[in-house]
């Protein structure tokens, strides 16, 4: 066997289909790149709520863990009480990223099952 003839055969060698028969690296990185956008849409979509000081601070997140909205009922600001108000925004900006984690790990978790269990 002369050397050219083995570089002509390597050369016209299909390794994706010789070495795993049935994968296709292509459609899956495609695969992947639609559920990346897909998982991108759902986190501008999601918006969860979560309040504290049984609803005296209430915050509004987006999936992209942005804060959307505050709201404060008006007497916990006639108390006086700052230190008690700003741990009651705390508690509720904490509450509302726990929600947007459990809400994108649920979805997240359907959206890998799309991939044919490969992760």
């Amino acid at each position: 066997m002369d050397i050219e003839f083995q570089i002509t055969q390597l050369q016209n060698f299909d390794y994706q289909t010789s070495l795993m028969p049935g994968f296709n690296l292509q459609e899956m990185m495609q695969q992947a790149k639609q559920q990346a956008e897909l998982l991108q849409k759902k986190m501008e979509q999601t918006v969860v709520e979560a309040s504290s000081g049984g609803g005296t601070v209430t915050v509004k997140m987006d999936g992209r863990k942005q804060v959307l909205s505050i709201k404060i009922d008006p007497e916990a600001v006639k108390a006086g009480d700052v230190e008690m108000l700003q741990d009651l925004v705390i508690a509720a900006v904490n509450e509302a990223g726990r929600k947007v984690d459990e809400t994108m790990k649920s979805s997240l978790g359907g959206m890998l099952g799309g991939l044919g269990g490969i992760l």
